[in-house]
């Protein structure tokens, strides 16, 4: 069962940041026209159905709507990607996750253009594109997943697997899946200009283990999976920096690459390594990936603020997001040492807040043309949506089933 890990005068004040952000987000919501589920319409929409959730207020849930409907009406008419994060599949992912089991049926009925063009895309053998999270395969998996156990889902999530079987690297310390240099961003080519092996939760192999525990955990048909998912984890933790390096895995690794530790993040960086070796862990019944998973957790709890490389509050790279995974490990396992820094990353999202700035008083580091900026960000990924989400987590007893969409959904006992 999910526990609020805040309480007395401190819960008051994120359940008041929290609620102010909400109250911000309804005055925007007109004028924003980003369908996405990570940075637009459809990920406040999941907020909305939250905080509602959390607080009963049934006119903010009933206002949920509105953003979700926009985002839908988007599939008809605005060009955009495939992709879990920044395209349609994200806003079905949405739709599915709002409907919940009392209007599956009615969903999937929406939803059949969707569901048939990714169908058909995955199984276009050999894949070209990305096999990542936000933008490719991992993200396409969890969208069928969120749907339950369909005809349709089961059949998705078999395609994943074998697209992600034949992209598999073996190597001598198992398997691995490399980014090709086609498929990098002219930021990421400084740091990769041949390509490499991706760590980050976001874009990496990390993001392959915890889909591959969830498939496994669904009980999908697909021998592959389960080897899969024991040779990428043997893979990934020989990755590892010696215990006394401030990160204990690298952003990357590849060809002409010099390993460099990661800061503390979800897309890159030890929480979201320890948040996909727990869903691994406890989605195929792995004691000792589970270990490792509090290990890390626990390195990365230890981090001082001023090496950790958090400069916002936002979820992709920042404060709230770092609290949220130690809260999630903290939860799952019982580690006090979690709980006690998760309150700690709580108390630092909170004094972040700068009232009258931004959204809520949030703005998020954006990287932009001409260098590093702030902006007032909106979404979930990278903006305020994303610690008002965070904030209500920490402060209530719902289960926080939202961060299904970054991974983070571990089950509550081992399979």
């Amino acid at each position: 069962m999910w526990k609020p890990i805040l309480d007395g005068p401190m819960r008051e004040e994120a359940l008041e940041t929290a609620c102010g952000i909400v109250r911000e987000l309804r005055e925007q919501v007109p004028g924003i026209t980003d369908p996405t589920l990570c940075d637009g319409l459809t990920g406040i929409a999941v907020l909305f159905d939250y905080y509602a959730k959390c607080t009963g207020d049934t006119a903010v849930r009933e206002e949920a709507l509105e953003p979700l409907e926009q985002g839908l009406s988007a599939l008809e008419h605005v060009p955009m990607a495939p992709a879990l994060h920044e395209g349609f599949a994200g806003i079905a992912w949405a739709a599915v996750h709002l409907a919940g089991a009392t209007d599956r049926e009615a969903s999937d009925e929406w939803l059949e253009p969707v569901d048939a063009a990714l169908l058909e895309l995955l199984e276009r053998s050999p894949w070209q594109g990305d096999y990542d999270l936000m933008r490719g395969l991992v993200g396409y998996g969890l969208y069928a997943l969120e749907k339950g156990p369909t005809p349709y889902a089961r059949k998705m999530v078999t395609a994943v697997v074998n697209r992600l079987s034949e992209l598999a690297e073996t190597r001598e310390e198992g398997v691995t899946w490399f980014t090709p240099k086609e498929l990098l961003t002219e930021y990421a080519l400084q740091e990769g200009p041949h390509g490499y092996y991706n760590l980050g939760l976001a874009h990496g192999v990390p993001g392959v283990i915890g889909f591959l525990g969830r498939a496994c955990e669904a009980g999908v048909p697909v021998p592959a999976a389960k080897p899969l998912l024991e040779r990428s984890v043997a893979w990934l933790l020989a990755q590892s920096f010696p215990p006394e390096a401030q990160s204990l895995f690298p952003r990357c690794v590849g060809p002409e690459i010099e390993p460099a530790e990661a800061r503390l993040a979800w897309c890159y960086g030890d929480p979201g390594v320890s948040a996909a070796l727990l869903m691994a862990a406890r989605c195929a019944g792995e004691a000792s990936w589970e270990r490792e998973a509090v290990r890390i957790a626990g390195h990365a709890a230890r981090r001082p603020f001023d090496s950790s490389g958090v400069l916002d509050a936002s979820f992709c790279h920042g404060a709230s997001g770092v609290a949220h995974m130690l809260n999630r490990v903290h939860q799952a396992a019982g580690d006090e040492e979690l709980g006690r820094a998760t309150v700690k990353w709580l108390r630092y999202t909170l004094d972040l807040r700068r009232r009258g700035e931004g959204i809520g008083g949030y703005l998020s580091r954006v990287f932009e043309p001409d260098g590093p900026n702030w902006a007032a960000e909106p979404g979930i990924l990278s903006g305020a949506a994303g610690v008002a989400l965070v904030l209500l987590a920490a402060s209530s007893d719902v289960q926080p089933d939202w961060d299904r969409m970054f991974l983070l959904s571990a089950p509550a006992e081992r399979g």
